[in-house]
């Protein structure tokens, strides 16, 4: 009765958290648009450059000031005495032509926000990924907790069955001490893989931005998108060098630092400029309008070294995103490959030994079933556990397959179904 007592024990289920309906993966999903630090940076990012914009496009706006002006001063027509010379002016200025300069900046601005945007499409991406993978990290420490705990409880029954026999005289203590250590060993496994069934579900938790609700129950995905057709690796590479989000963005980078230099190009053309003035002044002189409006042109016609300065810094900008690019596009192409690979070998190798080696645990549980109703053997426990520990197997390829297919959409920048290559 003890025995069963401590068996029942060892059986028992992880502790229970949330109560409710089994958290999906789809319900996990959600969560990649959500409040996040890692989607707030990108988001952040994005306001940065529209502010950048914003101020780009405010500085040939109209500029309304007004401007007093509280003095007293001597002139000889007043013979050497101090008179007041207190002015109020109310002047506008609005810049007409600036040789282009304020429209490269503003072209440049907006590929800026435009490579942000594009940043936060593969920000979304990767969240979505990393929510997959802890999703599946819960369900593959349940599946190797529930494998271990039979491992222990075969190997406690084993260790507790031998005393009888030791106490016959049948074993020795050398026997019974390796039995016990063999079951301290799965009682180690089982209470490391506890410890990660609770690990598993706050780093899930986390990755949802609600650390302090950890799910219970997950339901196991069927994951049928794993079996769709899976395009040639030269199709694949074309989409991406054309619409993986990160290359597109670094190409309007290069793109901006472009007209960046054509801004800084036009630092020497002249600009023209509107300008209107109202005034009253509390000293009448002839050379004094109360009324005044005209043009001002301005050209530079030297301003030292500062413009050279600002064209070699954004041209070492420039060379500097460039090497970034096509560095991006070698790590990328390998990448993809790799990813494509993985795909073929998952599906070609690993799917079908794990699910021959599950095929197999399964028949085996089925004869040990039938040696344990018949009384002969038992050995109902080391099958079970087997089972078990073969259904981990399975699923670990499911999973990592699911994660390699988003891993690839995430680098061509698009989902890829039935109908990509066609749509391509």
């Amino acid at each position: 009765m003890r025995r069963w007592a401590v068996l029942l024990a060892l059986l028992l289920a992880p502790p229970v958290w949330a109560e409710g309906k089994p958290l999906t993966l789809d319900d996990v999903l959600a969560y990649a648009d959500a409040p996040h630090p890692q989607l707030d940076s990108a988001l952040a990012r994005r306001e940065a450059a529209e502010a950048e914009l914003a101020l780009a496009d405010s500085f040939n706006d109209v500029r309304l000031n007004l401007e007093g002006t509280l003095r007293t001063g001597r002139n000889p027509v007043f013979r050497d005495k101090f008179k007041d010379d207190n002015g109020l002016r109310l002047n506008l200025r609005k810049t007409l032509l600036d040789g282009g300069r304020s429209e490269a900046t503003l072209a440049a601005d907006r590929l800026d926000v435009q490579a942000r945007d594009l940043q936060l499409l593969d920000t979304r991406a990767q969240r979505r990924i990393g929510l997959m993978s802890r999703f599946f990290d819960v369900l593959l420490s349940d599946l190797r907790y529930a494998a271990d705990n039979e491992f222990m409880a075969t190997d406690y029954v084993t260790w507790d069955d031998s005393r009888d026999r030791q106490r016959l005289g049948m074993l020795s203590t050398a026997d019974m001490a390796a039995l016990e250590a063999t079951y301290n060993e799965s009682r180690l496994r089982r209470n490391d893989a506890d410890r990660k069934v609770r690990e598993k579900r706050l780093k899930l938790a986390a990755a949802m931005n609600r650390p302090n609700d950890l799910p219970n129950d997950v339901a196991d995905p069927d994951l049928a998108s794993n079996n769709r057709p899976l395009p040639e690796f030269e199709p694949l590479l074309a989409v991406m060098e054309k619409d993986n989000p990160l290359l597109k963005a670094q190409r309007q980078m290069l793109d901006a630092a472009q007209h960046r230099l054509t801004a800084i190009r036009a630092d020497d053309m002249p600009s023209v400029e509107f300008e209107a003035e109202a005034a009253t002044w509390s000293r009448e002189t002839a050379t004094r309008d109360d009324l005044r409006a005209g043009f001002n042109v301005v050209w530079p016609l030297y301003q030292g070294k500062r413009v050279d300065a600002r064209m070699a810094k954004e041209q070492a900008q420039f060379h500097l995103l460039q090497a970034q690019y096509e560095q991006m596009r070698l790590d990328m192409r390998e990448a993809l490959y790799e990813t494509w690979q993985a795909i073929q070998y998952l599906r070609d190798t690993e799917r079908p030994a794990a699910t021959v080696h599950a095929t197999l645990r399964d028949a085996q549980l089925e004869k040990a079933r039938a040696v344990y109703e018949l009384e002969i053997k038992a050995r109902l426990g080391p099958a079970m556990a087997e089972t078990q520990a073969a259904l981990w197997r399975k699923r670990a390829v499911e999973y990592q397959l699911a994660l390699t297919w988003a891993r690839l959409e995430a680098l061509v920048g698009s989902p890829i179904d039935a109908a990509w290559g066609k749509a391509k």
